[in-house]
């Protein structure tokens, strides 16, 4: 029944999109991009949306507005209603494979977000987990699949030695931590860095990035910043223009933590500034480009991929795929 509901998430995405198609530092510091190259960008709530906030606060060339899914993306994009977007590193995959027209994948913004909460203060380590019920939202996406390599490389066979309980978003799943309905999560920031900081009780038991490094050969790349080809082939100036001006803004986020807090609250990233600066550096923004990410992606998309092949579009994404000015 879990892979059918998979099947049908990746489905109901490429519907979206084929009938979208059938349809149709110092601000001073900003490379300010020719107005006829204005460039229209989507993010997403969370993580994806931090990398991109010295340029959501500042005078300069981009258009970005908040999403409210991934879903949202692929519809805008084939419409070209949006030139870039941040979108979690499999769908990149799945919009490459399935969108008309295609997408490049720019860079990386984003490594690890998830994290192993417990209210029993005995999970210390992976085989600890064994024979616990362990709760999480997005079925069929890229929490489920790194979980799952992460159970099934420490010798843990998901739903035989560890179950699975899905929700339908991270509140719900705060909740029931905080009620003491649920023992363990798995929840993402700033969703982690919530629940600790409002439920004395709960206690960070493990980071899944740190989890992942000890079994996997590549990183765990969660955010792909994405531009549609047909903008790229158009206007090549202003995505090398992006490419400067976003690395500027991730190490603006890195090096500015308290600032990065006010705007993230002021474009409703993350609603509370407290949160909001203790979540930021663990949401582990970063720039990658070139042959790295190529490396990184294609390491962390064939996992997903021998997991399940929708998971990334139906296969593996051609060396076309990378942004090679």
């Amino acid at each position: 029944m879990k892979k059918v509901y998979k099947v049908f998430l990746i489905a109901t995405i490429l519907v979206a999109l084929a009938m979208f198609t059938a349809c149709g530092g110092d601000d001073d510091d900003v490379i300010i991009t020719p107005e006829n190259y204005r460039v229209n960008m989507a993010v997403l709530p969370g993580p994806s949306a931090i990398g991109s906030l010295w340029l959501m606060g500042g005078e300069n060339a981009y258009d970005i507005q908040v999403l409210g899914s991934p879903e949202e993306v692929g519809p805008m994009l084939a419409q070209g209603l949006v030139d870039i977007a941040a979108v979690p590193t499999n769908m990149a995959s799945v919009l490459y494979n399935n969108l008309p027209g295609g997408v490049t994948v720019l860079a990386l913004s984003t490594m690890g977000v998830l994290h192993i909460l417990d209210t029993t203060g005995e999970i210390a380590s992976v085989e600890d987990l064994r024979g616990r019920t362990i709760h999480l939202s997005g079925m069929g996406a890229a929490p489920e699949f790194v979980l799952n390599y992460v159970l099934s490389q420490n010798g843990l066979t998901p739903d035989v030695d560890v179950f699975l309980e899905f929700h339908g978003e991270q509140p719900q799943i705060a909740a029931l931590l905080a009620q003491g309905v649920a023992e363990i999560a798995l929840l993402p920031e700033p969703f982690a860095t919530t629940v600790l900081m409002q439920n004395d009780h709960v206690s960070h038991a493990l980071d899944l990035t740190e989890e992942w490094g000890k079994v996997a050969d590549t990183g765990l790349v969660m955010t792909a910043i994405v531009v549609r080809n047909a903008f790229l082939n158009e206007n090549p100036q202003a995505v090398s223009n992006f490419m400067v001006d976003f690395d500027l803004s991730i190490q603006f986020v890195q090096q500015n933590v308290a600032e990065a807090a006010e705007l993230a609250v002021e474009f409703g990233i993350i609603p509370n500034p407290n949160i909001a600066m203790q979540a930021i550096p663990r949401t582990n923004q970063t720039f990658i480009a070139g042959v790295d990410m190529e490396r990184y992606v294609m390491g962390y998309l064939s996992v997903l991929y021998n997991q399940l092949p929708q998971s990334v579009g139906g296969s593996l994404p051609s060396e076309q795929f990378f942004y090679r000015p």
